[in-house]
């Protein structure tokens, strides 16, 4: 057996894993073999005929693997020791209701592993990559002693290979004629319970009372081999006594698809990211930084892109990559719909064009098992669009990356086939009131085929390595949205990567037909891949990419199109929302829910087929109560809302401004009107009595109530608190915000009017709301980055005395009404409110 020493170098860092594998014995400790460990007796093994019989059943690629009689053995080339690969574990079936969203296909666990020989025994233990140091460096040195790579399992070695294994094939370069290899027998491996491959995570063991694995109902599906990677499927049952589906079987059968994916033994050159451009990363520590700190570094996440002729695409010529990028359409992809996926792949050729690259991105159709009886989907090789034959209503794009540099080396994008329901309502809500095509069960397939399309293109972005950008479509104009040729030209939004779906702001009469109405690539979608994927080659490091780079962003940054924000819950930026679109949340919203009013009376017509029932009318309905909650929330962030521009140190102006007073007070004269005054249009009596006895009111109220509880939320009251202390006048102040909030909720109290039954709990509503604020604290605040949350002590703050305040003004004009009406039901409510107040601000309540 022979010892590779050659370093592994990637510019200003080598990862842990290599230093590990490559150090000298002189100066840090070795990981490989022990001394001697090489010379082990193999007379002590058995003879490889007397394993490997004639009755085996052998694949051959990265490795080659057997089985013998219900047994399965990895045959190791001493060549792949000491390589890095990446364990990559999904969930290929599962039960219904396991962990909620968690469908078929879904990626679990990904880890950098490497097979190691010691004596008598192959070793597979887990490396990882979040921190490193150059091996140059004295401080490697602790990075490896503080880093011990864990041991996964121990395989004995149960023989020796002839020596003659050959790769399977030329670009694995894993092996050579005559390289010894090693048999071990993996059956108990993916045949027990090991954690590091398991299906159940800890809180799911425990939420579902797992005992154990069951070995008699636990069993090896298949082992393949293909030339860079190996895969296995393997079932797991475990006994349970809450399983989450199927509960009188007190079993969870989970199919899992393992795959060890040999990584690149060039690493690519890695990118540094910049958090003004969207890009998934790899994040490290750096302890080789001269930061005086453990010093972070991140790099993007991307294709190997190589342009084939350098000298042409340094003249600025488009060139062919040496390697594509190529998607194959899943097999079980429903012949109609086949165009229209091939498309949403191979529109991104245009933004890689802005790259540099010609013919960079290509959908081909997979090969019949005639044509290439070898080729697979689960051959790593093999970029796939699957078709999921689920329930869900969703689309996803993962890929795979390698943990060193930020290579994406695969990725499947799924499909799954129920998300073309979500696609047919959301075409008839949003756009039916201008759009004939949306106006009837099924959609027009050619404008639902221009939906799938976009929506393939969207997951295949997130597969180049793109993230959502929920701040491209606010800087469209909402009035250029109603322009035909605005929207032709520019789509919805700059950037497909955005959750702006279909042109809900569009008007009858303003000219817009078929796919005029969805969103397509756009300006910044060609910006960022060109930002991440455009070659270099004047730069000689990472390092020296880095000016380049910042410029072409500075070059940008005025422009509202190549903005981009990351992704977060509960955000305070009013332009930074999902689902949303366009620079004026007020008035886009006002156009939504005019064509929601719009499409409302026609819903019954559109969704009505002779001989069935009002199932579809009850789903569409539904969803319309849901989207025009979604337009109003849109308004809803404007209040107390924060604009955020990111920004290096060394650009002028502050990160966060204030929303325009202005802005803020529109906006709630916008919800008072739209949610507290005028919500009762979403109960349609035509609709209400083909679908249900009762609940309309019921379903207004709580829409109400929840609106009202989030515009008085603590976050949102301390940044209005916030903002007044940092501008002073020009702040919409919180006591302002409040009196306005009250008498749009209190209107009758001025007016002398009765108050009816949908007021009647609203204003119930804000008493309590009010109650809460005095005496509550809001929950503690998620330890997630994802969720953006206003800390607050609410005790502390001046949001309790304004909240007493408001309670005791209440008193006082409920009380002068109170007396007046002549309504009898009016003057109950307000005699009630008037004790619930007493109660709350003279502490009468336990």
């Amino acid at each position: 057996m022979h010892r590779s020493s050659r370093l592994l170098r990637i510019p200003l860092l080598v990862a842990l894993a290599t230093v590990m594998a490559c150090s000298t014995p002189s100066s840090r400790p070795a990981t490989g073999p022990t001394p001697g460990a090489a010379s082990a007796d193999e007379d002590e093994t058995e003879a490889y005929g007397d394993v490997i019989t004639s009755e085996a059943v052998t694949d051959t690629g990265m490795l080659t693997v057997h089985e013998v009689d219900g047994s399965h053995y990895f045959e190791m080339p001493d060549s792949l020791l000491n390589r890095d690969m990446l364990l990559i574990t999904r969930i290929a079936r599962l039960p219904s209701g396991l962990g909620g969203f968690t469908p078929a296909g879904s990626k679990i666990a990904e880890q950098v592993v490497r097979w190691e020989r010691r004596g008598d025994d192959i070793l597979l233990r887990k490396y990882s990559y979040q921190q490193v140091a150059d091996d140059s460096l004295p401080i490697s040195i602790s990075v490896v002693n503080n880093n011990m790579a864990p041991i996964v399992e121990a395989f004995e070695i149960e023989a020796f290979g002839p020596g003659d294994v050959t790769a399977a094939d030329s670009s694995a370069s894993t092996s050579g004629v005559g390289d010894s290899t090693y048999v071990i027998d993996v059956t108990d491996f993916f045949a027990t319970d090991v954690p590091a491959i398991g299906a159940l995570s800890g809180a799911q063991r425990q939420q579902y009372q797992v005992r154990r694995l069951d070995p008699d109902r636990t069993f090896i599906e298949y082992v393949r081999a293909f030339p860079l990677n190996v895969d296995v499927r393997h079932t797991l049952t475990y006994e349970a006594g809450r399983p989450p589906s199927d509960t009188n079987t007190g079993t969870i059968s989970l199919e899992m698809h393992q795959s060890m994916v040999l990584l690149p033994k060039e690493p690519m050159r890695a990118r540094y990211a910049d958090p003004r451009v969207g890009y998934f990363t790899i994040d490290q520590v750096n302890f080789g930084l001269t930061t005086q700190k453990a010093g972070t570094q991140s790099f993007i996440r991307r294709w190997r892109l190589e342009p084939s002729d350098p000298a042409a695409y340094a003249r600025g010529e488009l060139t062919d990559p040496v390697k594509p990028i190529v998607y194959y359409l899943d097999p079980a992809t429903p012949n109609e719909w086949r165009s229209c996926v091939r498309q949403g792949v191979e529109d991104w050729q245009a933004a890689f064009a802005t790259a540099g690259f010609s013919n960079a991105i290509l959908a081909r159709e997979a090969p019949t098992p005639e044509e290439d009886p070898e080729w697979s989907g689960e051959d790593v090789r093999y970029s796939v669009v699957r078709w999921a034959a689920s329930l869900v209503r969703n689309a996803m794009g993962p890929s795979t990356s390698d943990p060193r540099t930020g290579e994406i080396i695969e990725s499947d994008i799924v499909w799954f086939h129920n998300h073309l329901r979500s696609y047919r309502n959301r075409l008839m809500l949003e756009t039916g009131a201008s759009n004939p095509l949306a106006r009837s069960l099924p959609i027009d397939n050619g404008l639902m085929c221009e939906a799938m399309r976009q929506v393939i293109a969207h997951e295949v972005g997130h597969a180049l390595g793109l993230p959502h950008n929920m701040i491209s479509s606010s800087a469209y104009p909402v009035d250029s949205l109603r322009n035909a040729s605005f929207a032709r030209r520019m789509g919805v939004a700059p950037s497909v990567m955005d959750y702006a779906r279909q042109n809900y702001i569009a008007q009858p009469g303003d000219g817009l037909s078929g796919s005029d109405y969805i969103r397509q690539i756009g300006p910044y979608d060609h910006y960022s891949i060109n930002w991440g994927y455009r070659a270099l080659p004047r730069a000689a490091t990472p390092e020296d990419e880095r000016p380049i780079l910042d410029g072409w962003i500075r070059e940008n940054a005025d422009d509202p199109r190549y903005r981009y924000a990351p992704q977060r819950g509960g955000s305070f930026d009013p332009r930074q929302q999902t689902e949303d679109m366009g620079d004026d949340p007020v008035a886009a919203s006002g156009y939504g829910i005019q064509n929601l009013r719009a499409v409302m009376p026609e819903l019954i017509e559109w969704t009505s087929t002779d001989g069935e029932d009002y199932t579809d009318l009850r789903e569409l309905y539904g969803e319309l109560v849901g989207q025009w909650n979604r337009y109003v929330r849109h308004v809803l962030t404007v209040v107390g809302g924060m604009y955020e521009v990111l920004k290096a140190s060394d650009q002028e102006g502050p990160v966060y401004d204030p929303v325009p007073a202005a802005d803020q007070r529109d906006a709630v004269e916008f919800l008072v009107r739209e949610v507290f005054h005028e919500a009762e249009w979403l109960n349609d009596a035509e609709i209400l009595t083909r679908i249900e006895h009762a609940g309309g009111v019921d379903r207004v109220r709580a829409r109400q109530v929840s609106l009202l509880n989030a515009l008085l939320d603590p976050g949102r009251m301390q940044r209005m608190i916030e903002t007044e202390m940092q501008v002073g006048s020009e702040a919409y102040a919180l006591p302002e915000f409040m009196d306005d909030l009250k008498d749009g909720i209190w209107t009758e109290l001025r007016q002398a009017r009765s108050i009816d039954t949908y007021r009647r709990a609203l204003q119930r509503a804000h008493v309590e709301r009010l109650e809460w604020l005095l005496t509550e604290e809001p929950a503690p605040l998620p330890n997630n980055p994802f969720f953006m949350r206003t800390p607050v002590d609410v005790s502390q703050s001046d949001i309790r005395p304004l909240a007493r305040a408001q309670l005791s003004a209440l008193r006082a004009e409920a009380g002068r009404w109170a007396q007046l009406t002549g309504d009898r039901m009016t003057r109950i409510h307000l005699e009630d409110i008037l004790v619930r107040i007493d109660e709350i601000l003279e502490g009468g309540r336990p």
